[in-house]
Parts: C-alpha cells; sequence; structure tokens
C-alpha cells in the first residue's frame, strides 16, 4: 500500500478544486502535484489563465492560490505500479469534505477519466456534486495535444455550473 502524502493546496478563496486520481512517482518523490517533467498541468494551466508557467514549487503554489484553484487527488492510499492509473487497486479515497466547507469551492473538475471514475465511486455521494470530466493532461494521453487540452480545460473559468 502507498500513502499519499502530498497535502491538498488551497485557501479560504480557492473557487475550483481539479483533483487527479493519485501522485505520480515523479509527484511523490517531489512531494508535489504533477511533477513529471512530461505533464502539461502546469502549461495547460498557464495559459487557460494567460500567466506565465509556474516552475518552482512555490511559484506553483503561489499560482494556484492566486488563481483561486485547489489542487489535491481522489485517493488517499491504494497500491499502484509505478505511476500508472490502470493498476490502481484497493483505492482508499481522501476526504475532500474540509476542502470544500473551508474555502468557496463552486465547482469540482477531474484530470482525466480515472480520477473522474474514482470521484464518482467514493466522493459523489459526500458532495452530492457532479465533477466535471476533463481530458488528462498526462503524456499517457497522446491523443490530445496541447492547444486542445488548453481549449477543453478553460472550462474552469465558466462559473455557470456551481455546487449544490
Amino acid at each position: 500500500m502507498i500513502y499519499h502524502k502530498i497535502p491538498p493546496v488551497f485557501d479560504e478563496n480557492s473557487t475550483v478544486l481539479i483533483l487527479g486520481s493519485f501522485p505520480s512517482v515523479k509527484s511523490r518523490d517531489a512531494q508535489f502535484y504533477y511533477n513529471h517533467p512530461q505533464n502539461r498541468f502546469w502549461k495547460v494551466l498557464s495559459a487557460v489563465f494567460s500567466c506565465e508557467c509556474p516552475v518552482t514549487i512555490p511559484q506553483k503554489k503561489a499560482f494556484l492560490i492566486e488563481n483561486r484553484v485547489a489542487v489535491w487527488d481522489v485517493i488517499a492510499s491504494c497500491e499502484i505500479h509505478g505511476s500508472s492509473d490502470s493498476s490502481i487497486r484497493n483505492a482508499v479515497p481522501n476526504d475532500i469534505i474540509p476542502v470544500i466547507e473551508n474555502s468557496k469551492i463552486r465547482r469540482i473538475f477531474t484530470n482525466g477519466a480515472t480520477s473522474y471514475a474514482l470521484y464518482n465511486r467514493f466522493l459523489k455521494n459526500a458532495t452530492r456534486t457532479d465533477a466535471v470530466k476533463l481530458p488528462s493532461t498526462s503524456p499517457a494521453n497522446a491523443a490530445y495535444s496541447l492547444e486542445r487540452l488548453i481549449e477543453e480545460w478553460k472550462q474552469i473559468t465558466d462559473n455557470s455550473a456551481l455546487i449544490k
């Protein structure tokens, strides 16, 4: 069993929550989200918010807080081979309710199909909120170009759908 030791990034002003599935090996090693150099998460978000792409972990944290974006993962612990979402077994979810209760989260998004499925399985009943499935920023998602990802991810700036 591998345990998720990276705390959520959010503050009382966060309005959007982006949930991944479980940190990659590179992210677990760095103790921060989307740390694999080929993951397009930071490039996509910086384009969506028309900001310079953050490089260091302190820059990434500041970027998220400044843009009112919270980031965490659905899974607190699981059995996993490397970074492969398809190998996740015996998943135990994170309790995301304190993040929602201590912020202004209005929308929940998932980074890819696995996090979306895990959210619906483990967390949707607790939050009573539908998540929006966004295409994965993982390098394994070769079907999406960077430009196409940016277009899809622009939804996070649309305030039309709110938490119930």
